[in-house]
């Protein structure tokens, strides 16, 4: 993800100065709103925003970039009143939930800044101008379809993050998957995307059902906390935990062949990188850049694990 999101800086740089974009410097002000390190995924957020701002400030003479991370949805929003103040030009926002930031984010619309929604999405999508994220129906139904590979038959009990635009299409559409199978859903919870969180709803599933065959974790923080309570509750009968993002520890044990951790779904946290990107070239390329960007959701297995695993990353 990071060598793609290079790339395109690469060539829109290129575009740029085939079409004469940098032969006169503008002055550009680009905040970048995101949730702090609350989990492994959102730490890799935090520190791809911060090589991509570097990055682009070193691209474009003129440009600033102001990174700012929050630990819950209020702080975001006065985070958003902070970026406002300082006069940006746009605002690259992966809004920490959907509904306590689609008014705030609407504001800051409503002074003619651009706007660039990144992963989670808002209740009202006209307020973006770019939106970049993964797949997040794909991941649902690439999750949904292993499963229902392997299992064949059997009981699954579900993890979902936070309310969000991307965990209701992800749950819908493995739900849709597992359709006309013999694979049942035993429960879901709400698990925050956090590994603690998972570990104790673990703990409840393992209480309420007697006979679990597999568990969509649907994200590799809350597989390891599932592991865990796997592990202390000593129960053999789950045959494996399915997660999603590309851990670089989840991803090394399907390279290895661990039969608790067979596969994962793809979900890179890079995605803030070319979110960045984009917005920059929007304002100094003669390309526009308006649209949406959606990276794939790839099945990991033992087979192709190799070209998700990299060992120098943070997630």
């Amino acid at each position: 993800m990071r060598k793609m999101a290079w790339t395109f800086a690469a060539a829109t740089l290129s575009a740029g100065l085939a079409s004469g974009a940098f032969s006169q410097q503008k002055n550009v002000t680009i905040g970048v709103s995101i949730p702090a390190a609350t989990h492994g995924w959102t730490g890799g957020v935090v520190y791809h925003a911060q090589e991509a701002a570097k990055q682009l400030e070193k691209t474009y003479p003129g440009l600033k970039v102001i990174v700012k991370t929050s630990p819950d949805g209020a702080s975001q929003a006065n985070a958003l009143d902070d970026l406002t103040a300082q006069k940006i030009d746009a605002l690259v926002v992966l809004p920490f939930n959907s509904d306590e930031l689609t008014n705030p984010v609407r504001e800051v619309k409503k002074r003619g800044t651009f706007i660039t929604v990144v992963d989670r999405g808002l209740k009202d999508s006209s307020i973006q101008d770019i939106y970049v994220a993964g797949n997040n129906p794909e991941f649902g139904r690439v999750a949904g379809k292993f499963i229902t590979d392997t299992l064949k038959e059997g009981n699954v009990v579900v993890f979902r993050g936070i309310p969000t635009v991307i965990d209701e299409e992800r749950v819908s559409n493995f739900e849709k998957a597992l359709q006309g199978s013999g694979v049942k859903v035993l429960d879901k919870q709400y698990a925050n995307w956090n590994r603690d969180d998972a570990f104790r709803v673990m703990q409840d599933y393992l209480a309420k059902h007697p006979k679990i065959d597999a568990v969509w974790a649907s994200d590799d923080d809350m597989a390891l906390g599932v592991m865990e309570a796997i592990r202390q509750g000593k129960r053999e009968d789950i045959k494996f935990v399915l997660g999603g993002a590309g851990m670089k520890d989840i991803v090394k044990r399907v390279m290895d062949g661990d039969k608790m951790l067979p596969a994962n779904v793809s979900y890179p946290p890079g995605m803030i990188a070319t979110a960045m990107q984009v917005t920059a070239a929007q304002f100094f390329t003669n390309a526009p850049m308006r649209g949406t960007y959606v990276l794939n959701a790839e099945l990991i297995t033992k087979d192709n694990a190799k070209n998700f695993y990299y060992p120098n990353s943070p997630f």
